[in-house]
């Protein structure tokens, strides 16, 4: 139990016998005493100061006096003005390490069999390019997420919809038609999502080419992107997909089929997966029936030219277009479909959407309409929405091939942590196969948690060079501190010690040590405010809080040269449980830590 709970009962009562008033726990507002004070916990006085008509001083006093009166756990107290400073004793803080200790999951929840069920979805990539640094961010930040949300008692499912149908796979085909003489990811050696992105590159250059010889011959650039030929031959090509064709549906078979394969491998050298995929192409159909059963309903309209709209005039909107005049279906006629077969297929009781802030708007029309025809999740669905990220050269664009393909950055991320880790001497004296694990761990780590670690609602930079080194706010100074944490306690197992004896109530600790118990006790908290807020950043930033100061306890305390036993044998329950914490937390983030460095 947090010292806030404790705590918050006692100071309900010391109001009433005092001033004779009574409060709500809400207005009780407790927080970590600051680094240039002495307690470990403060109260503030502030909100009793009209009820007990006196200073905030001697407000203070009085209700610290009672407190300390009723609870032995109080040591001492002091005031700063409005504010009273607890001072916990040491046996309150050992019991707790002891708790901690002996609890190898601690600051997470076991999900009960009868949990609220939470849907996620995430990275929804488009079958006409490979997986790229924006879907990164996406997958990292959604599967972290589910993570987060499993350790907070939830049911999870995670789940993905690929973007499998549409005029933009309909412009890799072409050009695959066009241009490919057949090639294959067989013939070409290349990973089937890279041969098709490509072909979409291949096509924006000839479209672009296209473009350009119109508006020679007089077109406006508006008229010349209609009147090109190579996009009046992909709309036509959409539209015999829509009508079934055979030839295009098996040239589109068989390029998703080398994407399928393609993205795969990316998503496990991720280390991300789901539960459920979803096709646009299966999904896209069932939209189009909720649209025609909302038309009939009278939720819909139809305009003379045969296209079907959402009136949202009334929802503080506009009008939003659901089926086109030649009857094609748009974005959010799918996401519609979408949720109807998740809604079949799950008992859902939220719905979280992990997609980028550019579609605020897009999930702000898709809630109203959900909730319009009769979803129940439908006003209470989450669109978490994050920042774009970029490299410090600026923006990426598919179409002209200027993305930073996830393969390779995370081929670049690993080669870099093995020659890191050389050069340092972090390897040596490991197997070759152990030194390429570490090293896929480490460069990995390195980019799970430079991501990660930024408020996700925030734009970002990604630098691959400060996100790999070993000192600072990165994943491998956390990795590193973990494996020398479980360095200590191999030696101390070597040496025969048997750390895991009941702790001596009567150790005397530091300050230091005592903040890293307080620190320890702070996580389930951080757990539970990170799913909260869906915020993988908090474990992250907690996570290096505590590595910091854990390193900073290290070079300034002995563990296994202490003399004391008792005080030795609780310097390594400490290190062990940090050591565990670390670990979660990681885990929490989808970060592997080593056992060795």
């Amino acid at each position: 139990m947090s010292l806030e709970s404790i705590f918050t009962g006692g100071v309900i009562q010391a109001v009433s016998e005092l001033y004779g008033q009574t409060i709500t726990p809400d207005i009780i507002q407790f927080q970590k005493t600051k680094k240039e004070f002495e307690g470990d916990i403060t109260l503030v006085v502030f909100p009793f100061v009209k009820l007990a008509r006196k200073s905030p001083e001697q407000t203070g006093e009085e209700i610290g006096a009672w407190l300390k009166s009723r609870f032995e756990i109080i040591e001492k107290f002091n005031i700063i003005k409005g504010f009273v400073n607890f001072t916990i004793d040491t046996s309150y803080w050992l019991g707790q390490l002891a708790e901690i200790h002996h609890l190898p999951n601690f600051g997470t929840k076991v999900t009960q069999d009868d949990a609220a069920l939470m849907m996620i979805e995430y990275s929804s990539p488009n079958t006409n390019k490979p997986l790229h640094l924006g879907h990164i961010r996406n997958n990292l930040l959604g599967f972290s997420i589910a993570e987060i949300q499993k350790a907070n008692g939830w049911k999870v499912v995670k789940t993905n919809i690929v973007n499998d149908r549409g005029i933009h796979i309909c412009k890799s085909m072409l050009a695959w038609k066009l241009f490919g003489n057949g090639e294959t990811p067989e013939s070409t050696g290349m990973k089937g999502d890279h041969l098709v992105g490509k072909y979409y590159v291949e096509f924006d250059k000839a479209y672009k080419a296209e473009v350009k010889s119109l508006m020679e011959k007089g077109l406006s650039e508006e008229e010349a992107k209609k009147e090109a030929p190579l996009i009046k031959q992909a709309q036509e090509m959409l539209l015999k997909w829509e009508q079934g064709d055979t030839e295009i549906r098996e040239l589109w078979e068989m390029m998703n089929s080398w994407v399928y394969a393609g993205f795969d491998e990316t998503y496990r050298k991720m280390g991300v997966d789901f539960d459920k995929i979803y096709y646009e192409s299966e999904t896209y159909t069932e939209g189009k029936s909720k649209v025609e059963e909302g038309l009939q309903k009278g939720v819909f309209y139809k305009r003379e030219d045969g296209s079907v709209w959402a009136n949202l005039i009334d929802d503080g909107l506009d009008e939003k277009l659901l089926l086109r005049s030649d009857g094609t279906s748009v974005y959010m006629t799918q996401d519609i479909g979408t949720a109807k077969l998740r809604f079949d297929d799950y008992p859902i009781n939220k719905m979280v959407y992990v997609v980028g802030n550019e579609q605020n708007y897009h999930f702000q029309v898709l809630s109203i309409l959900l909730d319009k025809l009769g979803f129940e999740w439908g006003k209470g669905l989450v669109h978490f929405s994050y920042g774009m990220v970029e490299l410090p050269e600026g923006k990426m664009k598919s179409r002209e091939g200027t993305v930073v393909d996830a393969d390779d950055l995370i081929e670049e991320m690993v080669t870099t942590a093995r020659e890191t880790s050389q050069e340092l001497g972090k390897l040596d004296g490991v197997s070759e196969d152990e030194a390429e694990n570490i090293a896929r761990m480490v460069g990995l780590g390195a980019l799970k948690y430079f991501i990660l670690k930024v408020d996700p609602k925030k734009n970002m930079t990604f630098n691959p060079k400060e996100s790999i080194d070993f000192n600072g706010n990165t994943g491998p100074f956390i990795q590193y501190t973990h494996a020398r944490i479980k360095s200590v306690l191999r030696k101390a197992e070597d040496l025969g010690i048997d750390y895991n004896e009941a702790l001596n109530p009567q150790s005397p600790l530091s300050e230091k040590e005592k903040y890293l118990i307080q620190l320890l006790t702070e996580f389930p908290a951080t757990v539970k405010q990170a799913g909260d807020e869906f915020s993988p950043a908090l474990i992250a930033n907690y996570i290096y809080d505590l590595v910091k100061e854990f390193n900073q306890f290290y070079h300034d305390y002995s563990i296994l040269k202490e003399g004391n036993k008792d005080l030795r044998n609780f310097r390594l329950v400490l290190s062990a449980s940090i050591g565990n914490v670390i670990k979660t937390g990681m885990r929490l983030l989808g970060i592997e830590v080593p056992e060795r460095m």
